[in-house]
């Protein structure tokens, strides 16, 4: 029986028996009295890269029937636009490391060989693309710069092309002859991707990086001043701390990488409770990268952009072999995105939400094809698992995260709690928003909830996904097997119980649950908070 479809599969027996005795409860405590944490929009961010059919064959298709006339897949676009995705990180990735912009711009353009993926790149889709595809889809464009066979002067014409008056420079001129006369406004910027790594064109050493990045940040922000401007690094000291000390000053964000599921050279994808084993990993990461930026005072100023993150690696086997080329098709085969993958997305945003104020940015990679949560046909697109999981935390959640404790049992066979959530605080109509995961593949799980102490006895409009099991995913013939439905869930003497293998996000209005409104905003987000009884408000 194939992965996903209904019944006792092997998998299932496996997860029956070693699921059986674990302890079948958990309980939530929401504290009103601990001050609300802010976020950022740009953690449901997005990534997309010049790497198999994730530009030609995924958002840029000229000639296909379902294309407008610019070539752009109308149906992606629609479908990514129920993501909100706030900010989309481009052209790469390692892609990056041996790409010019200038191929990439003007009715002149020739394709040139891709070093990093070993293809031919056709260069039709550049620069002007990519920023009116993030317009369409509501995004802001992130643009990611050459610094392994590029240099600082070609990352600050870059600048200059997309954010200069036409008539104030040589590239922006150019930009103006090419049919754009109005700058392109690109905010965000980073310099680099992964060249710590003996894998990216262009690898560096850490003190040659952090000479790299002193002068690339300086020339850049000499074009454009109000850059955000982020920089490739990794969580570790002898790496990360000679960059902050040469160029932290310059630098708004550190850009960190995460994939969990090692799938590069063998395409074998960890099943459900292994996958799931990996869902506290994160946190790892972005500790270790607060405590080195922390070491050099630069807590609060310079913040952490988990830039490129998918719990699967992609699949690309070495070589430019005819054979090592078309097994990056394996990493399209849907059966591998299952309700494993939607709750460690889940889960991943929890621990950037907990980590608010010092992750600023958060980009699922990729975001079409490979292992992405839409994935693009010839005749169209399917949600898989991921996409809806990242479309109810980017349409639900509230705007502020509440400080919670919370007890549970663990996974059979992993340090990771079988609950995962997120309460959130919605100021638009005083709500608490709670995401509530349950890990455990087979049984569902009571948990109880208290707000300040207090239990919850109430009804609430809920959204949940969940599959037919654990193994559920969608595909182009059954693209709605796995699907969110709205429902009610009832709390009663604080107790609701949870679906297995699911997450559930459910709204309660506070003076439901306290009889009186805890929180409030006055004057908006920009508004300093203060402590008004056992409230948190703002200014």
């Amino acid at each position: 029986m194939r992965p996903g479809a209904v019944g006792l599969t092997f998998s299932k027996l496996l997860y029956l028996g070693s699921m059986i005795s674990a302890d079948s409860s958990a309980s939530i405590d929401v504290s009103l009295a601990a001050r609300p944490l802010a976020y950022s929009r740009n953690l449901f961010g997005h990534f997309i890269e010049h790497f198999h059919r994730q530009i030609y064959g995924g958002i840029f298709c000229p000639g296909s029937p379902l294309s407008d006339k610019r070539g752009l897949r109308t149906d992606v676009i629609e479908a990514m636009r129920e993501l909100k995705p706030s900010v989309v990180r481009w052209p790469g990735g390692c892609f990056v490391s041996s790409y010019h912009w200038l191929d990439g711009v003007g009715p002149d353009r020739r394709p040139h060989y891709d070093m990093a993926w070993r293809v031919t790149d056709p260069n039709t889709f550049g620069t002007a693309e990519f920023v009116e595809w993030c317009a369409e889809i509501g995004a802001e464009p992130y643009i990611c710069t050459n610094a392994g066979t590029g240099g600082a002067e070609e990352m600050a014409s870059w600048v200059e092309y997309c954010n200069l008056p036409e008539a104030e420079g040589r590239w922006s001129g150019m930009r103006g002859g090419n049919g754009d006369s109005e700058p392109y406004n690109v905010r965000y910027w980073s310099i680099g991707n992964e060249n710590y790594g003996d894998w990216e064109i262009g690898a560096k050493e850490a003190d040659e990086w952090s000479r790299l990045v002193t002068e690339s940040a300086k020339m850049m922000r000499h074009v454009d001043e109000d850059l955000v401007l982020l920089t490739a690094a990794r969580a570790d000291l002898d790496w990360m701390l000679p960059l902050l000390q040469r160029a932290g000053s310059k630098l708004d964000a550190l850009s960190i990488h995460g994939y969990w599921d090692t799938l590069n050279q063998v395409n074998k994808p960890a099943d459900y409770l292994t996958a799931l084993s990996h869902a506290l990993e994160p946190q790892d990461d972005i500790q270790r990268t607060r405590e080195i930026i922390g070491a050099t005072g630069l807590t609060g100023k310079v913040g952490i952009a988990f830039d490129e993150w998918n719990l699967r690696g992609w699949h690309h086997p070495v070589g430019n072999k005819p054979e090592a080329i078309a097994a990056r098709d394996k990493n399209d085969e849907n059966s591998t995105y299952t309700m494993a993958d939607a709750l460690f997305t889940a889960g991943f945003l929890n621990i950037c939400l907990r980590n608010a104020d010092a992750v600023t940015m958060a980009n699922i990679a990729p975001s079409v094809n490979a292992r992405g949560p839409l994935f693009v046909h010839d005749g169209g697109v399917v949600r898989r698992t991921t996409f809806h999981a990242l479309a109810m935390y980017a349409n639900l959640l509230g705007d502020t995260v509440l400080s919670t404790s919370a007890t549970s049992a663990n996974l059979a066979g992993a340090e990771v709690p079988v609950l995962d959530h997120i309460v959130t605080h919605d100021s638009s109509d005083d709500s608490l928003v709670l995401a509530l995961i349950n890990r455990d593949p087979v049984n569902p799980l009571p948990c109880t909830v208290s707000v300040s102490g207090r239990t919850l006895s109430a009804t609430l409009d809920a959204t949940v996904l969940e599959g037919p099991d654990a193994d559920a995913f969608n595909d182009v013939d059954a693209p709605d097997r796995v699907a969110p439905s709205t429902t009610q869930v009832t709390f009663d003497a604080g107790v609701t119980t949870l679906p297995p293998h699911s997450l559930t996000i459910c709204r309660l209005p506070l003076s439901q649950a306290t009889g009186e409104r805890y929180i409030e905003t006055v004057g908006g987000p920009a508004g300093e908070w203060y402590q008004d009884g056992n409230a948190w408000r703002r200014a």
